[in-house]
C-alpha cells in the first residue's frame, strides 16, 4: 500500500516537473540559451540547484521579484537580509562607468572584484568584447500599483543571460545595439534614475545586468532605505557641494534616491548615505554639485582598469 502511494507521488512530481519545463521552455525540450546557461554553470552548480535557481529567476523574474518585494523582505530579519544581500547585490555606477561596461572592446574572462564589490559571493565579471545586450521589462516597476515609465529599462549584458531573456521572453524583451543601449542609459539618467551593476550567486557568481533604477520603484533602493538591507555598494565617489553656487532650490533633494541630502542654509550631504550615483550633480540647476573620488567609499568599478590588467587598488 505504502509503495503504491509512493509511486503515485513520484509520478505526480514527474508530470508536474515535465509541465513546468514545457512551459519554461515554451514547448521545446531545450532552448539554445538554456543549454548554454547549464553548460557554463558547470556540474557543481547543477547538482546544488544553483542552476535551477538561476533558471527560475530569469524565466519568471517578475513573479520572483514581486514575491521578494511584497512578501519576503518586509518580513525578514536583519540576519536574513544580510545573507540575501551577500547572494544578490549591486554596485552603483556613474553614467560613464555604465557606458564603459557596454562598450568594451576586449574580452574580460574573469576578475575577482573583492575590493570593488564588498560581498563574499557573486562578484566576478565575464564578458566578451562588444557583449550582447537585451532590454527587459523592469520587474521592480511592474511590481508596483503605479510605476515609472518606460518599463523596458533593465539590460541583461552578455551571454548566456542576454540570449536567455530574448529567447524566453520574446514579447517583453528587445535586443539592443550599443548605440541604443547608450541612449537608454542617457535617457534614464536625464530622468533622474541611477545605474547599477547587478551580481547574483545563481547567475554563475557574476555580473549579469545593468539596471536603471528609480527611487520610487526599485527594490534595491527600497531595501537600503526602508529595511536597511545592504544591497548596494557605493560607486566609490561622493557628492561635493560648492556652497557659493548653491541657491537652496531643493531640486537635489527631490532626485536623491538615498535620502542623502537635506536643506539648511544650503544643501547638506550625508556622507554615510551618499552612494555616489551622480544624479544630483546633473539635476542641480546652478551647477553647485560635483562628484569627488573618496577612497573610504570603496573602489570604483572601472572596466578600463580591468582591461589593463592593473590592480583595482590603483583605480
Amino acid at each position: 500500500m505504502f509503495g503504491t502511494i509512493l509511486i503515485g507521488i513520484i509520478i505526480i512530481f514527474i508530470i508536474l516537473g515535465a509541465m513546468f519545463w514545457w512551459v519554461g521552455e515554451r514547448g521545446k525540450l531545450f532552448m539554445p540559451s538554456t543549454l548554454k546557461f547549464i553548460r557554463e554553470g558547470g556540474l557543481l552548480r547543477f547538482l546544488n540547484f544553483s542552476t535551477l535557481h538561476g533558471y527560475i529567476y530569469m524565466r519568471w523574474q517578475k513573479s520572483y521579484v514581486r514575491i521578494m518585494l511584497t512578501q519576503l523582505e518586509p518580513r525578514s530579519t536583519q540576519f536574513t537580509r544580510r545573507w540575501w544581500a551577500d547572494q544578490y547585490h549591486s554596485k552603483v555606477l556613474t553614467e560613464q562607468q555604465a557606458s564603459a561596461l557596454l562598450t568594451i572592446h576586449e574580452n574580460i574572462l574573469h576578475q575577482d572584484l573583492e575590493q570593488v564589490i564588498p560581498y563574499p559571493v557573486a562578484r566576478n565579471i565575464v564578458l566578451s568584447a562588444s557583449p550582447k545586450i537585451t532590454a527587459y521589462q523592469c520587474a521592480c516597476r511592474l511590481s508596483r500599483k503605479t510605476s515609472c515609465t518606460p518599463t523596458q529599462v533593465c539590460m541583461f549584458i552578455g551571454d548566456p543571460f542576454a540570449s536567455f531573456m530574448l529567447e524566453h521572453h520574446p514579447e517583453e524583451s528587445k535586443a539592443l545595439t550599443q548605440a541604443e543601449a547608450l541612449e537608454l542609459l542617457k535617457s534614464e539618467h536625464e530622468r533622474g534614475h541611477i545605474h547599477t551593476a547587478w551580481f547574483k550567486n545563481a547567475m554563475h557568481d557574476r555580473f549579469y545586468a545593468i539596471c536603471n533604477c528609480c527611487k520610487c520603484c526599485c527594490g534595491g533602493i527600497e531595501g537600503m532605505v526602508k529595511h536597511g538591507t545592504p544591497t548596494m555598494s557605493s560607486s566609490g565617489y561622493i557628492a561635493r557641494l560648492d556652497e557659493a553656487l548653491c541657491t537652496t532650490c531643493g531640486a537635489c533633494l527631490d532626485f536623491c534616491p538615498f535620502g542623502a541630502l537635506s536643506l539648511e542654509s544650503h544643501s547638506v550631504i550625508s556622507w554615510d548615505k551618499c552612494m555616489g550615483c551622480g544624479v544630483c550633480v546633473d539635476q542641480c540647476p546652478s551647477g553647485a554639485l560635483s562628484l569627488l573620488r573618496d577612497e573610504r567609499k570603496g573602489l570604483p568599478l572601472d572596466v578600463r582598469v580591468l582591461l589593463s590588467g592593473e590592480s583595482p587598488a590603483l583605480m
